[in-house]
C-alpha cells in the first residue's frame, strides 16, 4: 500500500492514500535524459504508473520495463520524453550511448553465463530477446552491433560468440 504521510495543520504526522492530492500531471524542472527515482503506484494496460521524485506521476510503457515490477518498487529510472501536455514517459534504461553500454553489458554477462553463446541474433523474435535479456530487440541489435565493432562479439548464423581473445 503506498501512502504520502506529511503534517496536517495541527502539526500531527498523517498518512493518505489519496496520492492524487499530492502529486502533479505536469512536471516541472524535467527533461528528457534526466535520471529520476521512481516507486511504482500501479501497473495498468499500458505499463507502470509511477511516482517520480515524489511529486510528478509518470507512466513506464511496458515496452520499456526490463525487468519484473511490483506494486511499490522502488528503481532509479530516466525521463525518456516529457510530453506536450507535460506528462512524463518513462524508462529503466538510461537515454543514448549509456543506454546501449548498459544492454552490452546485460549481453557480455549472458554470454558469460552460457559458455561464450548466446542463441540470439538479428533474426530473432522480438519475445525471445524481451524474454531472454529484458530488452527491446532494437537495443539488443544496437548493442551487439557496438559489441561486434569493439571486436569483443563474433556474429553467427545461429546466435553470437564471445570472441576467444576477448577479455
Amino acid at each position: 500500500m503506498l501512502v504520502m504521510i506529511y503534517v496536517d495543520d495541527r502539526m500531527r504526522p498523517v498518512a493518505s492514500m489519496k496520492l492524487d492530492r499530492f502529486l502533479q500531471d505536469e512536471s516541472e524542472g524535467l527533461a528528457a535524459g534526466d535520471a529520476v527515482w521512481l516507486t511504482i503506484a500501479d501497473l495498468t494496460d499500458l505499463g507502470a504508473k509511477a511516482v517520480v521524485n515524489h511529486r510528478f506521476w509518470g507512466l513506464l510503457y511496458h515496452d520499456d520495463i526490463s525487468r519484473p515490477l511490483r506494486r511499490g518498487d522502488s528503481v532509479q529510472g530516466y525521463v525518456k520524453r516529457v510530453r506536450e501536455d507535460g506528462r512524463l514517459d518513462l524508462s529503466l534504461l538510461p537515454p543514448g550511448a549509456a543506454r546501449i553500454d548498459v544492454v552490452g553489458e546485460k549481453i557480455l554477462a549472458e554470454l558469460a553465463r552460457h559458455d561464450g553463446f548466446l542463441a540470439l541474433g538479428d533474426k530473432s523474435p522480438a519475445e525471445t530477446i524481451k524474454a531472454r535479456l529484458g530488452v527491446s530487440k532494437n537495443a539488443f541489435k544496437q548493442a551487439i552491433g557496438r559489441l561486434y565493432k569493439q571486436r569483443r562479439i563474433v556474429i553467427e548464423d545461429d546466435g553470437i560468440r564471445l570472441r576467444a581473445d576477448a577479455e
